[in-house]
C-alpha cells in the first residue's frame, strides 16, 4: 500500500512540475499550440472560456472521432481552481480515406481550434487554468503521439469589464462517421486475421523449411497420437509467440512511448531490408542445394524424448520466414488494428498466428492426412529449384526500398556472400577432416564478414569537400598554383569503392588535404560518354580505374597512383607539400 501511494504521489508530483514549466504556447515538429482567453479578467458567477489554437506541420493530421479512433484521438483536459468547466467544442471534423485500412476516418487537418467554455465560482483571486493537450499525429506514412501542457493566469474580480471577448465561442457541433460498429467490424476483421494467418502458410519465404516441418510432422506420428498433437501444439505455439511478441511490441509501443506501431516500417529501414534481402539470397542457395539446414535427431529418427522445445523453435522460426513475403497482407491487418481499441487489437494479431497454426494442429489430430503427401522425387528437387528463383526474385523486389547508391554495393555483397555459402556447404563434406573443415569455414566466415565492411558500411561522409568533375575549376586551380587530386571512379567498379573505404575515408588522408589546401575532384567515369571518361582517355592516358590523377604545382606531369593500395603513397605525395598559410 505505502509503494503504491508512493508511486501515485510521484506521478502527481511530476504532472504538477510540468503545469508549472508550462506557458501559453507549446509546439515541436508535429504542431504549434497556442492558449487564449476570451477574457483576460471575469467577475464571480460569470461565463467565459478559452480557446485552444492548434497549427499542424504541413501534411499532418490528427485523429478526431471517438467511434473510429478511440485510442488515438484529441483530447483535452482542462483545469483550473474556482473554475467549472464544460466539455470541449472541436471544430467539424473533415472526412479522410486511410489508404492502408481503407477505411473513411476523420481528421482534423489545417488550423483549427478548441473551445472550452467555464464559469467561475469563486470571489476576487487570480488563478491558473491548466491544460493538456493529447493525441496521435499522423501523416501518409507514420503516426506519433503528441502531448502538449499548456498554461494561463487568469483574474476574478468584481470590477473585471467582460464588454469586448477577444473571440466567439461555436456552438457544439456533432459529428458523424460512415464506418461501421466496432462489434461489427470486428465480426469481419478477425475471421479475415484468421485467413490472413492461413494464407501465410503458402508464402515462398516458408517453403524452404516445409521439408523439414513435414518430417517432424511424420516423425510425430510414429509416436503415438497423444504425443504428436502434444509436438503439433508446441509447434503452433511457436507460431503464436511470434505474432504474441508483435502484440507486446504494439502494447510497449503505445504505452510507454506513445508510438504507432504500423508493419511496414521495418522495411523502411535500409540495413533491416538489405538484410532480409541477403536472407532470401541464403535460402534460394539453400533451394538450390549448396548447404543444408541441420535436423534434429529427434525429427530423423524419432527416439528423442523430448522435442517440445524443438517444435517451438521450428514453429516460431516459420512465422519470422513468413514475413517478407506476408507485407501486403500484415500491413492491412495491423493497420486496421490500429483504429481499434487496444484489446481487440491484440486479438486481431494473436489471430493471425492462430490461422498459421491451424493447419499443423489439424494434421498432428489426424496423422492419417500425412499420408496424402507426395513422396519425394525428382518432382521435390525442381519444386526446390524453382523455388530458389522465386526467393531471389524476392530479394530484388525488396532492394527497391534501399537508395540507389547502396544496391550496387548490396549486389556485389550477395555474390561474396554467395561464394562463403558454398565455401561452407560444398567445399567441405561429411569425411572431410575436422580440422580443415573448420578452417575453410572460418576462411568462408573471416571473407563475409570482410567484405561486410568494405561493401555494405557508408563511407564517412563530408570528411573531404569533393567537387565534381570540372575542366574550367582545374585550370584555375592549376593557374593559382593549387594542388589538385582528382579521383576517377564509377559506380560499377568494386575497387573504387574499395578505395574509397580504405583511403579517402580515413581522417588522415582528409586532414592532409585539407591542410595542403588541395582541390579534391570526384570524376565519375560510370558512362562512357561522361567528361571525366573521356579527360580520363584523351588527357591522362590511363586505361581504367580506379586511378589517382594528382597535379602539383612544382611538377610538370601529373601523377598517376593507380589501383586501390595507394594510401601510403598517396600520404607521402601529401605530405611534401607546403601547408595552406605557407602557400600564402
Amino acid at each position: 500500500m505505502n509503494s503504491r501511494l508512493l508511486l501515485l504521489s510521484i506521478t502527481a508530483l511530476l504532472f504538477s512540475v510540468s503545469l508549472v514549466c508550462a506557458s501559453d504556447s507549446a509546439g515541436d515538429d508535429l504542431a504549434a499550440v497556442k492558449l487564449f482567453l476570451q477574457h483576460s479578467q471575469v467577475t464571480p458567477d460569470s461565463a467565459s472560456a478559452i480557446e485552444i489554437r492548434i497549427e499542424p506541420a504541413e501534411n499532418w493530421h490528427f485523429y478526431a472521432s471517438e467511434k473510429s479512433t478511440p485510442e488515438m484521438s484529441l483530447k483535452v483536459n482542462v483545469q483550473g481552481q474556482g473554475l467549472l468547466f464544460g466539455e470541449p467544442i472541436f471544430p467539424k471534423a473533415q472526412p479522410y480515406f486511410d489508404k492502408v485500412t481503407n477505411q473513411k476516418l476523420e481528421v482534423y487537418s489545417g488550423n483549427f481550434s478548441v473551445f472550452v467554455p467555464f464559469t467561475s465560482d469563486i470571489n476576487s483571486t487570480t488563478t491558473d487554468i491548466n491544460v493538456a493537450v493529447e493525441g496521435v499525429a499522423c501523416n501518409d506514412q507514420l503516426c506519433r503521439k503528441a502531448s502538449y501542457q499548456l498554461s494561463k493566469t487568469i483574474e476574478i474580480s468584481s470590477d473585471a469589464q467582460m464588454d469586448i471577448p477577444a473571440f466567439n465561442v461555436p456552438q457544439l457541433i456533432e459529428t458523424k462517421i460512415e464506418t461501421p460498429a466496432m462489434a461489427a467490424s470486428g465480426l469481419i476483421a478477425l475471421p479475415l486475421a484468421i485467413l490472413a494467418g492461413l494464407l501465410l502458410n503458402v508464402m515462398p519465404c516458408v517453403w524452404p523449411i516445409l521439408p523439414i516441418i513435414v518430417m517432424r510432422l511424420v516423425s510425430q506420428a510414429e509416436k503415438g497420437k497423444a504425443k504428436s498433437f502434444a509436438l503439433g501444439l508446441a509447434f503452433a505455439l511457436g507460431i503464436i509467440l511470434f505474432f504474441a511478441a508483435l502484440a507486446v511490441f504494439n502494447i510497449v509501443l503505445k504505452l510507454g512511448f506513445g508510438l504507432v506501431f504500423q508493419w511496414g516500417d521495418q522495411f523502411r529501414n535500409p540495413a533491416f531490408v538489405t538484410g532480409m534481402a541477403l536472407l532470401m539470397v541464403v535460402l534460394a542457395l539453400y533451394m538450390f542445394g549448396l548447404f543444408s539446414l541441420g535436423i534434429p535427431a529427434s525429427v530423423s529418427s524419432g527416439k528423442s524424448k523430448g522435442g517440445f522445445t524443438g517444435s517451438i523453435g521450428m514453429g516460431f522460426l516459420a512465422a519470422v520466414l513468413s514475413t517478407p513475403c506476408s507485407f501486403a497482407i500484415l500491413t492491412f491487418v495491423l493497420a486496421w488494428a490500429q483504429t481499434q481499441p487496444m484489446v481487440l487489437a491484440t486479438v486481431t494479431i494473436l489471430l493471425i498466428g492462430v490461422g498459421m497454426a491451424a493447419p499443423y494442429v489439424i494434421l498432428t489430430m489426424a496423422p492419417n492426412l500425412l499420408v496424402k503427401i507426395p513422396k519425394p522425387g525428382r518432382w521435390m528437387e525442381l519444386f526446390k529449384h524453382a523455388t530458389g528463383f522465386i526467393l531471389l526474385a524476392i530479394a530484388v523486389k525488396l532492394l527497391e526500398a534501399v537508395p540507389a547508391d547502396k544496391v550496387i554495393g548490396i549486389l556485389y555483397y550477395a555474390v561474396v556472400l554467395s561464394v562463403c555459402v558454398w565455401l561452407w556447404g560444398v567445399c567441405v563434406s561429411y569425411d572431410t577432416p575436422q580440422q580443415k573443415k573448420w578452417a575453410i569455414r572460418f576462411v568462408a566466415v573471416l571473407l563475409a564478414v570482410l567484405f561486410a565492411f568494405l561493401l555494405l558500411t557508408p563511407p564517412q561522409k563530408g570528411l573531404i569537400d569533393w567537387q565534381p568533375y570540372n575542366e574550367e575549376l582545374i585550370s584555375s586551380a592549376k593557374e593559382n598554383n593549387q594542388p589538385v587530386l582528382i579521383d576517377f571512379t564509377a559506380d560499377w567498379c568494386i575497387s573504387c569503392k574499395i578505395l574509397e573505404k580504405t583511403v579517402y575515408s580515413t581522417k588522415e588522408v582528409a586532414d592532409l588535404i585539407k591542410q595542403k589546401g588541395v582541390l579534391a575532384i570526384k570524376a565519375d567515369t560510370t558512362a562512357y560518354d561522361y567528361p571525366a571518361t573521356i579527360a580520363l582517355k584523351e588527357i591522362y592516358k590511363q586505361p581504367a580505374v580506379p586511378v589517382t590523377i594528382l597535379l602539383l604545382p612544382d611538377k610538370d606531369k601529373p601523377i598517376a597512383l593507380a589501383g586501390n593500395l595507394i594510401k601510403n603513397e598517396l600520404i607521402t605525395t601529401l605530405k611534401s607539400l607546403d601547408d595552406v598559410e605557407k602557400q600564402e
